[in-house]
């Protein structure tokens, strides 16, 4: 028979080993302690009952003892496990922490999205690959930090850079992983500089003058500190992960595309979000490209220099956006602030174009024409596209700290320039950078071994367009056997209204770690993952794998994500 447990203590015990494993372990022990006693039936007299009460109360004290003093011995022998890897000897690489933290730390993420609730207790592992002095004296290696949970989940999880790197972010594992951070999850979490030390904020790319330094950054210190963490994972725990991730927004999209195609058995999946990958373009099209085109129509000053901030006014920002949720907005089936199709907007600045004489119920020709241009993208004096357009978004009105396109002014490498011309095939030339861009569409290797790869783009990022990111899929798709192919182990997400990696007028919080992991670890691909954020309260929606987006179903609370599909 198994024996029921009734008792608030009893309650506590069976939450550690379950309610039928509990009445297994009770009936063992008293076969084992009262081998003559006989199993007491639902009929037995209130006087056996008795005695089986007693002695189920003498037993669960015995195994709650037991239990504490495991508990115990295992809490001491996880803080003797961390201090001990100081004494760790690896080639080229220096420990210089292993320390155990008590649960209900917080760590403060002074560059991502903030993360302010208590921490479970875990061990960090902080150190340095080939510690080396380079170009001027100054030195450089690999830094890294590793948090090993004493609560593991037997996997491992890479938390991807920003910027220009230059910085050991604290290892919670963020991205893309809704309100509850990997660490929380029970992963272990890695984060590197990927080798410099930054000397003045989160783009401070002065270490490219270091050779070494500089292929760190671009390929190479990732894979490096992965290996490095799998193997200390080990010997803390006494065995190997059993799945490794990488989950990464911006520098960190990159990195994990490049991870897809240089290393590509090192993850079982990876999260590519907002990817830098063509950085040198990118900022060609943000920097050169959209501020000359408003440079042509901006006022000037008594210098003759254009006032670009003047360029576009409060009233024409207002008059686009009315225009483009006008024609774009309801195209999911409802009008509530997103496009959710942002592929069949068919918003025309033109459109809004005064026809006669110019007055503020319409945009004036040449600014209709120069947002146009500038949105459209770079092109050379023949027409070839170097990068490729933006999209038309709820977020492109924005002002700081992330402006959006049609608030030109002065950007994340200061004020914008005064040019009035650009030749732009020499530039698009002078801008490509091989060793950085993460463009190779080869990734055979990486879906052979069972590797998962997800990306996502915010629909208004205003730094690398979403349209470069949809393209390179599409191109990646094709040459690995077409959409339907690719689609068993790669998916591509828009996300309306979101800025770059998050904010903006977006539902910019959704679960893409755990759909990568049921992915993964029980095969069964996501179609699609709920979304909230706090621009919305209370609204949720579906982010729909790519070729499809979210639809109103015509019923229901439109607020509500179990009234959309995915169309």
């Amino acid at each position: 028979m198994v024996i029921e447990a009734d008792t608030a203590y009893d309650s506590n015990v069976q939450k550690l080993f379950g309610k039928k494993k509990m009445g297994e372990i009770l009936l063992a022990f008293r076969n084992l302690m009262f081998p003559s006693a006989r199993c007491i039936s639902s009929g037995t007299t209130p006087r056996g009952r008795d005695g089986e009460a007693k002695m189920r109360s003498v037993v669960l004290s015995i195994v709650g003892l037991s239990i504490l003093a495991l508990t115990v011995s295992a809490s001491a022998q996880q803080k003797d496990s961390c201090t001990s890897l100081m004494d760790s000897k690896m080639s080229g690489v220096e420990i210089t922490r292993a320390a155990h933290v008590d649960a209900g730390s917080t760590e403060p993420n002074l560059y991502g999205p903030g993360h302010s609730n208590p921490l479970p207790a875990f061990c960090r592992v902080e150190g340095v690959i080939n510690r080396r002095n380079g170009v001027g004296g100054e030195e450089f290696g690999i830094n890294f930090a590793l948090a090993m949970p004493d609560l593991w989940n037997g996997d491992f999880l890479m938390q991807g850079g920003g910027g220009g790197n230059g910085f050991v972010m604290p290892p919670l594992g963020l991205t893309a992983a809704g309100d509850t951070p990997g660490l929380m999850r029970g992963f272990a979490v890695v984060s590197t500089d990927t080798g410099h030390k930054s000397h003045g904020g989160p783009f401070d790319f002065g270490f490219m003058k270091d050779e070494q330094a500089y292929l760190d950054f671009a390929y190479a210190a990732n894979a490096q500190v992965a290996g490095l963490a799998k193997q200390i994972i080990a010997q803390h725990y006494g065995k190997a992960a059993a799945f490794s991730y990488f989950a990464g927004c911006s520098t960190g999209g990159r990195e994990g595309m490049i991870l897809s195609q240089r290393y590509p058995s090192v993850f079982n999946g990876i999260i590519s979000g907002d990817p830098a990958m063509r950085t040198g373009l990118s900022n060609l099209a943000i920097g050169r490209w959209i501020p000359i085109a408003f440079n042509q129509i901006a006022p000037k000053d008594a210098n003759g220099k254009p006032l670009i901030e003047q360029s576009i006014t409060g009233n024409d920002r207002k008059l686009i956006m009315d225009g483009l949720m006008h024609q774009c907005d309801a195209k999911d089936g409802v009008a509530d602030g997103l496009i959710s199709d942002p592929l069949a907007c068919d918003f025309d600045p033109e459109m809004l174009a005064c026809k006669g004489e110019k007055n503020d119920s319409c945009l004036a020709a040449n600014k209709a024409a120069a947002i146009k241009k500038a949105l459209g993208g770079p092109r050379t004096s023949g027409g070839t596209q170097v990068y490729p357009a933006f999209l038309y978004d709820t977020g492109i009105t924005g002002g700081a700290p992330s402006r959006g396109l049609l608030s030109p002014g002065p950007g994340i490498f200061g004020p914008a320039p005064t040019d009035m011309t650009m030749d732009v095939g020499k530039e698009a030339l002078a801008a490509n950078q091989p060793l950085v861009d993460s463009i190779s569409t080869n990734l055979t290797t990486f879906s052979a071994h069972g590797g998962k790869l997800i990306f996502y783009h915010g629909d208004s990022d205003p730094w690398f367009s979403p349209l470069d990111t949809f393209g390179y899929y599409k191109d990646m798709a094709a040459a690995n056997g077409g959409l339907e192919a690719v689609s068993k182990w790669s998916q591509f997400y828009f996300v309306p209204g979101m800025s770059h990696c998050g904010g903006g007028q977006a539902l910019d919080q959704f679960d893409l770690l755990g759909a990568m992991v049921n992915w993964v670890e029980k095969g069964a691909g996501p179609t699609s993952v709920i979304a909230t954020g706090k621009a919305f309260p209370g609204r949720s929606r579906p982010l729909c794998a790519y070729p499809k987006h979210a639809q109103y179903k015509g019923g229901g609370n439109p607020e509500d994500a179990n009234n959309f599909e995915c169309r």
